[in-house]
């Protein structure tokens, strides 16, 4: 699976249409295509996210193209006893910038190479979750985070259960703090930032049919 971004010249949220367009002609689920503010995203197949990517340059003028093609991190179920997964997935999209500072930058990257190893309980917490997947994309300071979960399942109600009874989900979540700013965009204070659907549920069923 692989993410590209488009990120609008100014504070203005960037039209959907043309990539709900092109997404139908190389095969990325419209449900793939995520917004906040002037960035708009489509999250899909890498070979179907390479072939959009070659277009988007000409459509999009004027606006930056980036490509977020390999996770740098990923869980599975295959971390879990129960390593059943549902048969159908949400996609939950987060995005957050790393700090400035490159050596914080490289501890951050460490950190996920060894979390499996170092780090157990985090995995433990998102297979008590039912999470399904986890990846972690980075294309220069911004981050991408897909959480995938059961199709139906609040987000808000299963987080919760990474770190019930598992305190070092919390110092891992606070190690990472460290690490991790916000968007230019986004509140004082504010980091992760949720990326919503951008085509309507009604539409996606008509496109399906």
């Amino acid at each position: 699976m692989s993410v590209i971004e488009i990120i609008g010249p100014g504070k203005a949220p960037v039209s959907a249409r043309n990539l709900v367009a092109l997404c139908r002609k190389y095969k990325v689920p419209t449900s793939g295509i995520y917004r906040w503010q002037n960035h708009l995203i489509a999250y899909g197949k890498t070979a179907s996210i390479q072939a959009l990517q070659k277009n988007l340059a000409a459509v999009y003028t004027g606006s930056e193209v980036k490509l977020y093609a390999v996770p740098f991190y990923k869980f599975d179920r295959q971390h879990c006893t129960d390593k059943t997964t549902a048969k159908q997935w949400d996609n939950i999209i987060l995005t957050a910038n790393l700090v400035k500072d490159s050596k914080k930058q490289q501890e951050y990257l460490n950190h996920h190479a060894t979390q499996f190893q170092q780090w157990p309980e985090v995995a433990q917490g998102f297979c008590r979750a039912s999470f399904q997947q986890l990846l972690v994309f980075r294309q220069g300071r911004q981050l991408m985070l897909v959480i995938s979960i059961p199709h139906g399942a609040s987000l808000d109600e299963l987080n919760p259960k990474t770190s019930l009874n598992n305190p070092r989900v919390n110092d891992w979540n606070a190690l990472m703090k460290q690490y991790q700013e916000g968007l230019p965009g986004t509140k004082p204070g504010e980091v992760w930032v949720f990326l919503k659907p951008a085509v309507a549920l009604k539409q996606q069923v008509l496109l399906k049919k």
